[in-house]
């Protein structure tokens, strides 16, 4: 596994096991198996845990895992594994959110991962003009001073807000961003923006929800209804990038790549991605341990400038997604927007 540092005293794996596919609402979850799967991860040297208050669930199960690593290996353990979470206030609060309620929502992410410090506390707002999310950045920069936070990123921020904050006085150390083969907004002013600041990308979406993998090439289109929300998501994405006779080219060249480095097309997605100027990990959206020896290789992976130039020559035919980050997804009238679900912070422990 390769490694870097997020912060000072912050030193995270590179590659990150994901959180949201345990969540409620993406089927049955075996509690106990899920806990045993985050140790073969962190025996991986996946030392690092991507999770949120709105995974309903996941919070406490990587709480249960704290305290059977703690146990069972003791302190230095336990002090090499990072934990990020997020705040995600609910839609219809924002105008009327308080500091009370900023603190009660750390005050219950604290209970239930079993800490009294969240390494990486990453802040979502679902409408800019809703509510005053500097002002709640601020709250958060507060708690950090008051040793409830070590360190505080952003979530789906885009470029000038993100910036806004920095200018207040929040001391953001990351922003949690979608970037793909097929979703390059990142590129266009984010990185080069965030550079004099030193704010680093951890990126979701590196594979599209799973459809930049074997499994899809060749396959005919994917056509609606989705089995998950996830595919349905990824799909809109496809259909910006160019469709999907133009995606499975690309997974074509994907393939040939990862025959020549004995590895999958979902590692190579992954890695490109990783490679990519001012990101600092991707997120492996791992529901179990079944993949596990792919993730951990892609630490391993090095890409050609072969490799980069045949994927390369597929890009340039594709479209551009128009926008900055996430500006898609705030439509909620949109295709991208419509999809999303708001209010799914209850806030209780």
């Amino acid at each position: 596994m390769i490694y870097t540092d997020l912060a000072p005293g912050h030193r995270i794996s590179r590659v990150v096991k994901g959180g949201w596919q345990l969540a409620g609402g993406h089927g049955e979850v075996d509690r106990d198996a899920s806990i045993t799967d985050m140790a073969a991860f962190y025996d991986a040297g996946i030392t690092t845990f991507d999770c949120a208050d709105i995974y309903t669930g996941v919070e406490e199960m990587i709480g249960a895992f704290r305290s059977d690593l703690a146990r069972a290996r003791g302190k230095a353990a336990l002090d090499a594994l990072r934990v990020h979470t997020k705040y995600v206030p609910n839609l219809e609060s924002l105008a009327q959110l308080r500091k009370s309620d900023v603190e009660a929502a750390i005050d219950t992410s604290l209970f239930r991962l079993k800490t009294d410090r969240l390494d990486l506390v990453q802040f979502h707002w679902w409408d800019y003009d809703q509510g005053d999310f500097v002002e709640a950045a601020g709250w958060l920069t507060e708690l950090r001073a008051a040793g409830k936070i070590r360190n505080i990123g952003g979530t789906n921020f885009d470029t000038s807000r993100s910036l806004a904050m920095i200018e207040a006085g929040v001391p953001l150390v990351s922003l949690q961003v979608q970037y793909s083969l097929i979703d390059n907004r990142p590129a266009r002013q984010m990185v080069e923006a965030f550079a004099k600041p030193g704010v680093q990308l951890i990126c979701y979406g590196s594979v599209s929800g799973g459809l930049l993998s074997d499994r899809w090439l060749g396959q005919p289109e994917l056509q609606e209804p989705h089995e998950t929300r996830s595919l349905t998501k990824y799909k809109l994405v496809v259909d910006e990038f160019g469709g999907w006779a133009l995606f499975q080219d690309l997974l074509q060249v994907l393939r040939d790549i990862a025959d020549r480095h004995g590895t999958d097309i979902a590692s190579v997605a992954s890695r490109w991605v990783l490679d990519r100027p001012g990101v600092a990990a991707v997120i492996v959206g791992a529901r179990n341990r079944s993949h596990l020896a792919m993730n951990a290789q892609i630490a391993a992976l090095t890409l050609t400038e072969a490799d980069r130039a045949d994927i390369e020559t597929v890009l340039s035919r594709s479209n551009t997604i128009p926008g900055d980050v996430y500006a898609l997804e705030r439509d909620r009238s949109g295709r991208h927007g419509a999809i999303m679900k708001y209010n799914l912070n209850t806030e209780s422990t």
